[in-house]
């Protein structure tokens, strides 16, 4: 498959490189708003539906299979899970969205917690907001980046399990995904398509990573 990933400099890759070359260790899970850790290091969030692919994403990008913890269960990361990358930046592992089967209860613990993040936030610089790309944008989706959008949090857009999919329809997916966007006050205008699994667009998240330090 073509992926196609956005024009990224040899000099910014090699930030990327570099900076994932040093272990990221868990730093630490947060259940509650009043537990968000107090830091001067900038953060980047990873949000999405529930398994679109984020754990894994994680463990791609810091190439450590076992440190964020992957399931097949909607709904297995049920609090913030932050990771500290060589004391340069933090990654935030957020709760996924759109669960179906998990209790409205604790579904709604979760939201509040997503959403209390997000609006209040100084530190954070960026949300990654994953896409399924054999699924697209759903409402789901464009309920958060509504959100993102009012409080002026810059977030972009991932497209995960791009491997998944013919080359023509990852073409059409980022056609609609650009469509969907390109109008959004907050969103950031490279879309990056990526497989965990293939290690395809890996390198430039790094590099979108680094550039936040």
């Amino acid at each position: 498959m073509d992926f196609k990933p956005e024009q990224y400099s040899d000099e910014q890759l090699k930030a990327g490189e570099n900076l994932f070359q040093s272990p990221t260790t868990f730093m630490l899970g947060v259940a509650k708003a009043e537990q968000l850790p107090l830091t001067n290091l900038n953060e980047v969030a990873f949000a999405g539906r529930s398994n679109v692919g984020k754990s894994s994403l994680i463990n791609a990008v810091t190439a450590q299979n076992g440190l964020a913890k992957t399931s097949n269960t909607p709904g297995r990361t049920q609090q913030l899970n932050y990771f500290n990358t060589n004391d340069q930046i933090l990654l935030v592992d957020l709760p996924g969205y759109g669960y179906a089967q998990a209790p409205q209860s604790l579904v709604k613990q979760w939201q509040n917690l997503l959403f209390a993040y997000l609006r209040g936030r100084v530190n954070l610089k960026r949300v990654f907001v994953l896409i399924d790309a054999r699924h697209g944008i759903k409402k789901v989706d464009e309920e958060i980046m509504d959100m993102l959008d009012q409080a002026a949090v810059t977030y972009q857009i991932i497209l995960t399990k791009s491997d998944k999919i013919s080359a023509t329809a990852l073409e059409k997916v980022l056609s609609e995904t650009e469509e969907k966007t390109s109008k959004r006050a907050a969103a950031f205008v490279k879309i990056i398509a990526t497989s965990s699994e293939k290690n395809k667009g890996i390198d430039q998240v790094r590099a979108e990573i680094a550039s936040l330090i």
